[in-house]
């Protein structure tokens, strides 16, 4: 293969390449995106569904810039650090590859070694910068850009599921981008992948994106889809394979605190909202109160309240909580006698009360008087900002409502529904 060939090879089919390397379900699609990602010139922003192998386009992109323009410098940026340290180790993979070696030893007449390698830089013999700086540079959002300055920037994944429940964050995450802007040379560009969570966070300030959902690309069955779809909450299906976070006029609850001492809420009280099958989750709701504040531990499990029994039994006594309300709706009790031949003080009770009702009154009431603990699940978080009257899951918000219920300063009555 000559020069121009190899060059040219590099610069057309680069999915070829993928296929190469081992990378076989690379498709026409990718190759679109890939080529673009090396040889496009304006900032882009690309949204793709989960498993659209975006991320693995990234990286060959990389190493392909590394290998035609050796003595530009790239940086990539994920969420954290850690995130980082992936997408260098697969980039260095294929840098080493024979295949890649081949093209390179076409290309310069030289073998490619690796100069720098580590977590977070790559740099190659091809490179004569005098400067010394590395061809690649990976960091997290929180990483310092002071005195940097790159030729090609490439996001991926830098706006997240923190993006969605903390306002705090997305403006973090856009005074990060923006600086990105600042550090960019003239004449540089910057390519963002990832996959949106908020109507206000950073994409809303990146160029128009180009959406590739899972119904568009070709790569998800309708089975595939629809599995994936029963297996998560309505919001990580939308942001991770709709490409769409649910429409404001549909949220009831946003921008939820978070980060709460843990130890805030020893000694409060817990709730169960049990899952016998199907696709129920169960949650476990503790709750301490504290003037007008409500602090509260969530935890959520997709799987039958008897197999998380021990785990939740295991937190009540890590903070020394009280009592455990359960309701004998569904179970005839079955719940409440459990608990207590374990040993705990179940508190059972027969709801009477509708749901929506219950979460969108007492809950959506004291909403701005919530504080979730830093040991609750994301998911328990997520499934409570998800919730409105058609929510296809709503095991958390019940759950939490009526805990709230239970020590609302107006409850009157209602401490009437609960029996010993």
């Amino acid at each position: 293969m000559t020069r121009e060939q190899a060059v040219n090879f590099l610069l057309t089919s680069p999915y070829k390449l993928g296929h190469m390397l081992g990378f076989t379900k690379l498709t026409e699609l990718h190759n679109k995106w890939i080529r673009d990602m090396i040889a496009g010139k304006d900032d882009k922003t690309l949204q793709a569904h989960r498993g659209s192998y975006k991320t693995t386009c990234v990286s060959l992109a990389l190493a392909i810039i590394i290998i035609l323009l050796p003595n530009k410098r790239t940086m990539f940026m994920r969420k954290t650090d850690n995130d980082v340290k992936e997408i260098i180790k697969q980039t260095s993979k294929i840098l080493q590859d024979p295949h890649t070696l081949y093209f390179v030893q076409c290309i310069y007449g030289v073998n490619l070694r690796l100069a720098t390698e580590n977590a977070t830089e790559l740099t190659t013999n091809l490179s004569i910068d005098i400067r010394g700086t590395a061809q690649l540079v990976g960091t997290g959002c929180g990483g310092s850009l002071t005195g940097k300055h790159f030729d090609r920037i490439f996001t991926d994944d830098i706006v997240n599921v923190n993006d969605r429940i903390s306002k705090a964050e997305r403006e973090r995450t856009k005074t990060v981008y923006q600086e990105l802007q600042n550090i960019k040379n003239r004449g540089g560009r910057l390519f963002n992948t990832g996959t949106p969570w908020h109507a206000d966070d950073c994409f809303s300030i990146m160029p128009a994106p180009e959406k590739w959902d899972c119904y568009s690309t070709g790569l998800m069955t309708e089975e595939e889809i629809a599995a994936v779809k029963e297996s998560m909450t309505a919001s990580l299906f939308s942001a991770n394979y709709e490409l769409r976070h649910i429409a404001a006029e549909d949220v009831i609850f946003s921008n939820p605190h978070t980060g709460a001492e843990s130890y805030l809420v020893e000694q409060g009280d817990g709730h169960i909202d049990a899952a016998y099958g199907g696709s129920d989750f169960t949650a476990y709701t503790l709750v301490r109160k504290d003037g007008d504040v409500y602090y509260v531990l969530g935890k959520l499990w997709n799987k039958h309240v008897d197999d998380c029994l021990d785990e939740i039994q295991a937190l009540h006594a890590r903070f020394n909580a009280g009592k455990i309300f359960v309701e004998d709706n569904g179970d005839k009790g079955y719940l409440g006698k459990e608990l207590r031949r374990r040993g705990e003080r179940a508190v059972i009770y027969h709801e009477n009360m509708n749901k929506y009702l219950k979460i969108t009154s007492y809950l959506k009431a004291e909403w701005k008087n919530i504080y979730f603990v830093e040991d609750t699940d994301k998911e328990y978080i997520e499934q409570v900002c998800d919730y409105n009257e058609n929510a296809e899951h709503d095991d958390a918000p019940d759950s939490l409502s009526c805990q709230i219920r239970r020590l609302w300063k107006k409850n009157g009555d209602y401490q009437s529904i609960f029996k010993g």
